[in-house]
């Protein structure tokens, strides 16, 4: 049955501005998105579907574009709107940053780097760089692959950090093992860096390992 055809309080888009989107359920989120289904489906029916294929929202938003288009209902027009509202969310947490208040606290940059590493196949390794307030200047992805001693260059790192005028940085890199733990190589790239970093004035302020909903902080352990 159309989603139009239904009672007006039991509509996802009316239900929304009725009650608030914390009030939907994830189905009806996505059916919001979709707007409609194919062929014998409403956008609620595709929805469900697809979380059930999925198993879960995340499964559903971190899933390939070669996957994702192969169910009915999906193609590369709904994969592309998908990405692109994936990266709003990204954008508007970095901007949260770059106006927000200094960088005091490793929690501070949680969710941003959360959103943008965590479901990555791929190590990827990333600089925040911060001014002598500690305020977010910029962000960047420098390298990619396995993360160790010889795939992570301190001269690159250290001529990054001098073009953005940056006073400090704050070290990033994911374990797309879900597994955030610090690796002996974790420990001593940062000890490579921040000496390298240094001999330029500029201070590693930490050195943040991404997992599966967790962002271990070595300066908290006192390794940075």
């Amino acid at each position: 049955m159309r989603i139009d055809t239904w009672p007006e309080e039991e509509r996802p888009r009316e239900k929304l501005l009725r009650l608030g989107p914390g009030a939907l359920t994830e189905a009806e989120l996505l059916a919001i998105w979709l707007r409609s289904g194919p062929a014998g489906q409403n956008a609620l029916d595709l929805a469900r579907a697809l979380l059930a294929e999925f198993r879960s929202l995340r499964g559903l938003l971190s899933a390939d574009q070669g996957r994702l288009c192969g169910h009915r209902g999906i193609g590369p027009a709904r994969y592309a709107a998908l990405q692109a509202a994936l990266e709003l969310v990204r954008r508007h947490h970095l901007e949260t940053l770059t106006t927000g208040p200094a960088l005091t606290s490793p929690r501070v940059a949680r969710d941003y780097l959360l959103a943008q590493l965590r479901d990555r196949d791929h190590e990827v390794f990333c600089c925040l760089y911060l001014d002598n307030r500690h305020r977010l200047l910029g962000f960047e992805e420098l390298f990619r692959g396995t993360i160790d001693g010889a795939s992570v260059h301190p001269r690159e790192v250290v001529k990054r950090a001098l073009a953005r005028r940056a006073a400090a940085v704050i070290l990033v890199h994911n374990h797309p093992s879900g597994v955030a733990e610090p690796s002996q190589s974790d420990e001593a790239i940062t000890t490579r860096l921040r000496d390298a970093l240094a001999l330029v004035d500029v201070r590693v302020v930490d050195h943040l390992i991404v997992g599966d909903g967790l962002c271990v902080s070595l300066a908290e352990r006192g390794l940075c």
